[in-house]
């Protein structure tokens, strides 16, 4: 992402909104490259450059949400639950830990419904583990399963290493 641009505001309309609107425009291209350049290649380049995208767009939150701790994080979360996106039980939350189910997921749905539930990890769950490293490169996530695969829910589970406060 370039810093020439202007602040990214579109996570107004919901994260489900924006992301139906980039995998109209995004699997009509990759399915066009695949069919030049190979689909695992495309899919390799595509995940690359959605991650770094993730991981901006992590640092870009932080700076939102006025600060980097676990707080912080759980508080900027609702542009992507916006319009019922996801349905999330909370087992833990504290300094340290942020532990949630997700029970039902839109973007899966969502993808399934356009006719490209394999592009859903890619376009979706991948930027996960970036967005929370470019918020704070001590958050990490853990996560065995997801809707988007076929398991019957996603397992997030946070971890802050070095709370903010401590740093």
């Amino acid at each position: 992402m370039q810093d020439s641009l202007p602040p990214d505001t579109l996570n107004e309309i919901g994260v489900l909104k924006r992301r139906e609107i980039e995998a109209r425009i995004l699997a009509p291209l990759i399915n066009a490259l695949a069919a030049e350049f190979g689909r695992e290649r495309v899919i390799e380049i595509a995940k690359r450059v959605i991650v770094e995208i993730a991981r901006q767009q992590g640092k870009v939150l932080a700076g939102q949400v006025g600060g980097d701790s676990l707080d912080h994080f759980v508080s900027g979360k609702d542009p992507w639950v916006k319009g019922d996106a996801l349905q999330i039980e909370v087992l833990q939350a504290t300094q340290t830990s942020y532990q949630f189910n997700v029970t039902r997921c839109r973007y899966a749905e969502m993808y399934r419904a356009l006719g490209i539930p394999e592009l859903g990890v890619v376009l979706s769950c991948g930027r996960d583990y970036a967005l929370g490293e470019g918020f704070n490169p001590d958050l990490t996530l853990t996560r065995t399963q997801t809707i988007m695969e076929g398991a019957p829910f996603c397992d997030f589970r946070y971890r802050m290493e070095t709370p903010s406060d401590q740093k």
